[in-house]
């Protein structure tokens, strides 16, 4: 109980530092930044296997969390900015 607590406030503050390097008009609130931050060290955590530089059973790190969840919001800008010029 106690690690799904801590992924929640590593995803939160990853997002938040996501959406501060990146900033734009983006969807808010505390369950969006969260999910953004979780879904970026997912994302980490997915690559840095296929990559080989995490092994079964490890995920990403706090940096790395922060850069997949860059990805992810980049991925947002994109499919937000084709919707509008659509």
């Amino acid at each position: 109980m106690l690690h799904l607590l801590w992924v929640i406030i590593i995803g939160f503050l990853a997002g938040l530092v996501a959406k501060f390097i990146m900033p734009g008009k983006d969807p808010g609130g505390f369950l969006i930044t969260t999910g953004l931050g979780i879904g970026g060290a997912v994302l980490a955590t997915f690559l840095g296997r296929l990559v080989g530089w995490y092994k079964e059973g490890q995920s990403a790190g706090f940096i790395a969390a922060i850069v997949g969840a860059l990805i992810v919001l980049g991925i947002y800008h994109l499919i937000r900015k084709k919707q509008a010029g659509t």
